[in-house]
C-alpha cells in the first residue's frame, strides 16, 4: 500500500494570517461566487453603503430569479454585533427593494454552537444562511472551503423588476446571443397567431409586450445565453402544473407575488411544444386582459 499518495494539511486561522485578510476573501469570492454553493449568482455590488452608514460586504443576485443574497463576511468567530449587522443590511435592501426575494448570509470562519443556537431563533422568521470557511495550508498556498452548516426556510417575495430602462435589440443580442434572439421571435410569432397587435419592447431587464402602443405584459422573456426564460401570468393551479409536468417543460419557479410561472426554453423546445406554448401564453393572455 502506497501511503504516499495520503498528505497531512495544516488547518490555519485566516484571522491571524499576515498574508489573507478580510479584503482578500472579499475578493475571492466575488471573483467565482461559486465557491459558496448557493448557485450562479451576478455580482451586483461591494462595500455597498447602507442608510445607518455601514457597508454591506458583497451583493449577490441568483441569474435566473429575482433572489439576492446580502453577504456579510468575519474573520474568526462569529459575535453579536456581526449577527445585527448582517440583520440590519438584509432590512435595509428588503425596504429598498421590494421586488426582489433577499436572503442574508452570514460567513465565518467559526460559526460556534451558541451562536448557531441563537441564529435558528430567527430562521423562518428571516431567511438566513450561515456558511462556514476553513482555510488549510498546503505547500506554499492556502485552500479554502465554504460549507453551508445552516440553510433557510424560504419565503418567496418573487416580482418583476419595476425598471423599463428602454433598450434596443443590439443589447439583447451583445448580452445573450442572434440565435436566442431569433428564439424570442419564434414565441412573438406564436403569440400573433392568436393577438397580432402585440410587439416587443426591449427593457434594460427583460423583454416585454407591446399592445397598440402600450405595455401589456401578460408575459416577458428574459434571453440567457443559451436559452429563453418565459415568464407568463396565471393563477398557479395544478392544472398547469401537470401540464407543465407531462409536458417535460423545465419550470424554474413560480413567483408568487407577480403571479408568474417561469420556464426554460431551447430551439427544440419552442419547436416540439409549439401548440403547448400557444396554450399557455393564450390562458395567460385572456387572464390578463
Amino acid at each position: 500500500m502506497d501511503l504516499s499518495k495520503i498528505i497531512d494539511i495544516e488547518n490555519v486561522s485566516l484571522k491571524d494570517s499576515k498574508e489573507i485578510n478580510e479584503k482578500y476573501i472579499q475578493e475571492y469570492i466575488a471573483n467565482d461566487p461559486t465557491v459558496l454553493g448557493l448557485g450562479d449568482l451576478i455580482l451586483k455590488d461591494k462595500e455597498r453603503v447602507q442608510a445607518n452608514a455601514g457597508r454591506l460586504d458583497l451583493l449577490f443576485q441568483d441569474s435566473d430569479t429575482s433572489r439576492r443574497y446580502e453577504i456579510e463576511l468575519q474573520l474568526g468567530k462569529t459575535d453579536e454585533s456581526h449577527i445585527i449587522r448582517t440583520i440590519e443590511y438584509w432590512d435595509n435592501e428588503r425596504k429598498k427593494y421590494p421586488q426582489y426575494d433577499h436572503c442574508a448570509v452570514i460567513i465565518a470562519e467559526n460559526v460556534t454552537a451558541r451562536f448557531l443556537n441563537v441564529i435558528q431563533l430567527f430562521n423562518g422568521q428571516i431567511p438566513l444562511i450561515a456558511i462556514q470557511m476553513n482555510a488549510f495550508k498546503i505547500n506554499d498556498k492556502i485552500a479554502i472551503k465554504f460549507t453551508k452548516i445552516l440553510d433557510e426556510l424560504k419565503f418567496a417575495i418573487d416580482e418583476e423588476d419595476e425598471d423599463v430602462t428602454p433598450t434596443d435589440r443590439q443589447y439583447w443580442e451583445n448580452k445573450s446571443s442572434k440565435d436566442i434572439l431569433n428564439l424570442c421571435d419564434e414565441i412573438l410569432k406564436i403569440i400573433n397567431e392568436f393577438e397580432p397587435s402585440i410587439s416587443v419592447k426591449y427593457n434594460k431587464y427583460y423583454i416585454g409586450l407591446v399592445k397598440n402602443g402600450i405595455a401589456f405584459n401578460f408575459a416577458i422573456l428574459r434571453a440567457k445565453k443559451k436559452y429563453i426564460r418565459l415568464e407568463f401570468k396565471l393563477d398557479r393551479s395544478d392544472e398547469i402544473d401537470k401540464l407543465l409536468e407531462d409536458n417535460d417543460m423545465d419550470l424554474l419557479e413560480y413567483g408568487v407575488r407577480s403571479s408568474r410561472y417561469k420556464i426554460k426554453l431551447t430551439k427544440d423546445v419552442i419547436k416540439d411544444k409549439n401548440d403547448l406554448l400557444k396554450e399557455l401564453l393564450q390562458k395567460s393572455y385572456n387572464y390578463f386582459k
